[in-house]
């Protein structure tokens, strides 16, 4: 990573703690661990989930005092006079590191006075780091990234992925989904929001949206979207708000309008 970009200590610290958090993830990656289910059908948790989280909690508190957290594991850990509030995924794709599937990441995010300001994800396997800082741009091992220029859906390359309540039919997930796939344009599911945000920001998805993601699994991926030129919002067109609860669409702009008109359908 080229650390001449004009980035913050804060983003810095997200940077070494991706890091750091991924050469816990390579090392326990394909060996045997300890593997349980939280609520839900293939809710899983590994013990290199905590092994991750735990790195970079400490890391950080090490290096930026004023510091608390919102992490998948642990949960929300406050600090009084705190200035930055983290928001940590460990291991997004939990399912596929379980199952010997090389697509899984990092996301940290660094929240100030509401607004996310800082946001890495790290894919360890193939060492791609995604940085961003509000106003300054998103980058990819250094290099400047941008969305694409698709500027219909027709033309559009599509990412998605499906609650762990899938059965329940939230927000008619299943509908939406039957419903892009008519128009005949290839969709992927990876199993990390924070990949295929990042993926998007990088140009290599047009479009991204799922009915339910908590703020540890976006809050990095939706500024890199962000900070690339592209646009995020909820499915009913209102800004993005980590903390709603609400179904997600980010893309590269051009498609936004499209896509919210079909995903309002039903």
């Amino acid at each position: 990573m080229d650390k001449s970009k004009p980035f913050s200590p804060i983003t810095l610290a997200a940077i070494d703690a991706a890091l750091l958090a991924g050469d816990i993830l390579n090392q326990g990656f394909g060996t045997d661990f300890s593997i349980s289910c939280k609520s839900g059908k293939h809710n899983l948790v590994t013990e290199y989930d905590h092994k991750s989280e735990k790195a970079i909690i400490e890391f950080i508190r090490q290096n930026i005092p004023s510091s608390e957290f919102l992490a998948e594991e642990s949960g929300r850990q406050e600090k009084k006079g705190s200035s930055i509030l983290w928001i940590i995924d460990p291991l997004d794709g939990t399912v596929n590191f379980a199952h010997g599937i090389p697509v899984f990441s990092v996301s940290i995010a660094a929240s100030m006075n509401g607004q996310v300001e800082s946001g890495v994800v790290y894919q360890p396997v193939t060492h791609e780091l995604f940085v961003a800082q509000k106003g300054h741009g998103a980058y990819l091992n250094g290099r400047r990234i941008a969305v694409t220029k698709i500027p219909t859906l027709d033309q559009a390359f599509l990412a998605t992925g499906f609650p762990y309540n899938l059965a329940e039919n939230p927000s008619h997930c299943i509908e939406h989904f039957t419903d892009i796939l008519r128009l005949g344009i290839p969709i992927r599911r990876l199993g990390s929001a924070a990949i295929d945000l990042a993926y998007t920001a990088a140009g290599r998805f047009d479009g991204f949206f799922e009915t339910r993601l908590a703020p540890w699994d976006c809050a990095a991926g939706c500024l890199l979207i962000e900070e690339a030129g592209g646009k995020t919002s909820h499915w009913n067109a209102a800004p993005f708000n980590l903390f709603a609860d609400q179904p997600l669409l980010a893309t590269n702009g051009l498609i936004h309008s499209e896509m919210l008109k079909r995903l309002s359908k039903t």
